[in-house]
């Protein structure tokens, strides 16, 4: 053997890596063409270009060919990351553990969910008991080769004698539909295709849910989604028989839901015209024995209040509403005297925003947040306090849902640092145990630290901020921060456990949570408060974040990341575009990014009431104003920037991402890599785990090599 020629070898080929890793330092990457069309609207007066509209056709062969072009780039230039291996590793570790989902109770069996670690979807389990041996069930692994079918939802019949269960490939959202046969644990041969937005509400032998007509072949991702129908399936009957039970051809953008009663007597529908702009719903019902009568309206007009039935009481529902209560109540209609005026209030508004109210074994649990994490307590359903449920500490609890005989009530509770954890609550006796306790080894949770701040926002708002890092760590400006944010839809960003983003704070990473206006933290009014014309709050929120992480040393420009998923996609390209110079590293993941034209595909419509639309005049030089593809500047230095984005999220369809890209690749200034990664065979979220730990893999390696970190494994 040679050994100097072996040497010799192994000096070229560390050369040459060495010569890659400082091409890629100095971010000499050459992107992939993308041509320019001469594309232009006219928004009230105001011309806007759009030389990527090509790139909205994902069926195309140039946008096929311009995403192969773009992932090659992207793939190279983390490929010659020397520790991405070992970091894919350390994920994996950190992931493989055994995860439950808390089980809920029909007759004498339990269902729950298990990952056993690494597996690519979790395993629904029964058991007869709670100390029975759990069987699987249904086990999604099995639905296709790669494992991207997943199990979305599992319902049981009244009697629990059969099933129906969703199940979604590669990430979308149409669902199809399934039914099983309990006593042999068979699956029919009956499949209902086209299913989204949909419950499963079983009446008789049968069922209700909601659907839309087949789109065009092909046109998956661009079908707008139109004439959302309740119909009603026979077991064991094809689906082309399927009765039409509610249509609305004049208003084809409304959604219509169906659920039933608990003694499937009553049929609830409720209707929501989010494409007009309104975010409430009406609510009408019949009984279920009536299948040719008319829907009888308690709330016949669509405004801005919503109405959702909690549970039904005899001859009355529990409904919860935020009709002049924007923090929520719940209230009592008695069907007998059904007018608004002579509802009854159960629980009125509180201080703080209602989280969620469930019923099990006769109780109302209802949450609240407090500051952003969960308090509980249980009611009669008169609406008299009994007791608080004690958490085990500031955080984020779920669950408590169940059978009206059931004398116990499971929920799970999360925090930071604390891994999600099943307890079960004794009714009658007024306590919990640990149900379930994941176990993830090498993981001490007193080695970190969660703090709750408060700072202050542009205009004088306090926001809250939840910190999370290693014990010991010192504020001394230097310290890699990854930054989050969402801040839209009502949507709570509440605290909850990662194992994987332990990857990050064991290399002495802060983790950073701002809680922003837009989201649910205060009730309706905090939502309202970055909403359509007063968005810009939500990006003024997060850029206050930003400055209050660097006046308190916690980091510095130099050594800050920020990253969002979908709404808050959106708001890592529109801070980018505001405020460059203030983050080093930008992670934007699957983000709504064309604000004048995201009402033109899939499902974008139903964003109306959170944005306004640009066909408004009123709301368009808004959305113009912020919206991240147009105000990308000509020559602005730009942080390092990984987009992110998959070939099935038929939500946020990829155009939003492509487009953003492009236009950045073509007008940022600087050195700084921008690249945007395409996935295959995933959706709005990554299709399963495998997929998951890859992506996490790409983001952080990313993140590390642009914020300076050298991980130690």
């Amino acid at each position: 053997m040679n050994v100097a020629r072996i040497f010799s070898r192994a000096s070229t080929v560390a050369a040459i890596t060495l010569l890659l890793r400082v091409a890629l330092s100095a971010q000499h990457l050459a992107y992939p063409p993308a041509d320019k069309g001469s594309q232009t609207d006219n928004y009230f007066g105001v011309t806007v270009a759009d030389p990527y509209r090509w790139l909205e056709d994902d069926t195309s062969a140039a946008t096929a060919s311009w995403v192969a072009a773009e992932n090659k780039v992207t793939s190279a230039y983390l490929g010659a990351i020397s520790y991405r291996a070992r970091l894919k590793e350390r994920l994996d570790a950190l992931y493989d553990y055994p995860k439950y989902s808390a089980p809920f109770r029909k007759g004498d069996y339990y269902f729950f969910y298990k990952n056993s670690g690494l597996q690519n979807q979790s395993v629904l389990y029964v058991q007869k008991g709670l100390d029975g041996e759990p069987s699987v069930l249904l086990d999604p692994n099995s639905f296709s080769a790669d494992g991207t079918t997943r199990l979305v939802s599992f319902v049981l019949s009244r009697d629990g004698s059969y099933a129906a269960y969703a199940i979604s490939r590669s990430g979308s959202d149409w669902q199809e539909y399934c039914t099983m046969d309990m006593a042999t644990r068979t699956t029919s041969a009956d499949t209902l295709k086209w299913v989204k937005v949909s419950n499963v509400a079983w009446a008789g032998n049968g069922f209700y849910y909601s659907r839309y007509d087949a789109p065009e072949a092909g046109k998956e991702l661009s079908s707008r989604n139109v004439n959302h129908k309740v119909c009603y399936h026979v077991l064991h009957t094809p689906q082309s028989q399927d009765r039409l039970v509610f249509e609305d051809p004049v208003h084809q953008q409304r959604f219509h839901i169906a659920q039933t009663t608990d003694d499937e007597k009553y049929v609830i529908l409720t209707v929501s015209e989010r494409g007009k702009g309104t975010k409430g719903n009406s609510f009408l019902y019949r009984k279920t024995d009536d299948a040719a009568g008319p829907f009888t309206p308690i709330v016949g007009e669509i405004g801005d209040n919503s109405y959702n039935l909690i549970d039904d009481d005899g001859e009355a529902f529990l409904l919860r509403t935020d009709e002049n209560a924007p923090n929520g109540k719940v209230m009592r209609c008695d069907l007998r005297h059904p007018a608004k005026a002579e509802w009854k209030t159960v629980i009125p508004e509180q201080p703080e925003p209602l989280q969620s109210a469930n019923t099990a074994g006769g109780k109302l649990f209802v949450t609240y947040l407090k500051d952003v994490t969960t308090r509980c307590f249980v009611y009669s359903y008169v609406g008299a306090k009994e007791n608080e449920i004690v958490l085990p500490g500031l955080g984020n609890a779920s669950g408590f849902g169940g059978e009206k005989d059931d004398k116990s009530a499971f929920y799970s509770f999360t925090s930071f640092t604390f891994p999600p954890t099943v307890y079960r609550y004794d009714i009658a006796a007024k306590t919990s145990v640990i149900f379930r306790a994941p176990e993830i080894s090498g993981y001490t949770p007193t080695d970190y630290t969660t703090e709750e701040v408060f700072y202050t926002s542009k205009d004088g708002t306090r926001i809250p901020m939840f910190l999370v890092y290693k014990k010991g760590m010192t504020p001394n400006g230097k310290n890699p921060t990854l930054l989050y944010g969402y801040g839209g839809f009502n949507i709570t960003t509440s605290p909850s456990f990662s194992s994987t983003r332990l990857a990050l704070l064991e290399q002495g990473f802060v983790y950073a949570s701002a809680n922003l206006r837009g989201g649910g933290e205060y009730g309706e009014q905090w939502h309202e408060a970055g909403m359509k014309l007063k968005k810009q709050n939500v990006f003024d929120d997060f850029i206050a974040a930003a400055e209050w992480l660097i006046a308190n040393k916690y980091t510095s420009a130099e050594h800050l990341a920020i990253q969002g998923g979908s709404n808050g996609g959106l708001l890592i390209g529109a801070v980018l575009n505001q405020r460059p110079e203030l983050f080093k590293a930008a992670i934007p993941q699957v983000g709504v990014m064309d604000m004048l034209r995201f009402h033109k595909f899939t499902i974008g419509w139903n964003w109306i009431p959170d944005y306004g639309s640009s066909d408004n005049e009123r709301e368009f030089p808004a959305l113009y104003a912020y919206s991240p593809l147009h105000n990308i500047r000509e020559g602005a230095n730009y942080p390092a920037t990984l987009v992110t984005t998959a070939d099935h999220d038929d939500r946020v369809v990829p155009a939003h991402s492509f487009k953003y890209a492009a236009t950045l690749q073509a007008k940022s200034g600087g050195n700084n890599p921008h690249l945007i990664r395409i996935d295959t065979k995933s959706g709005h979220g990554a299709s399963n785990t495998s997929k998951s730990i890859e992506l996490t893999a790409d983001v952080y390696a990313f993140l590390m090599e642009n914020l300076g970190v050298k991980p130690v494994y």
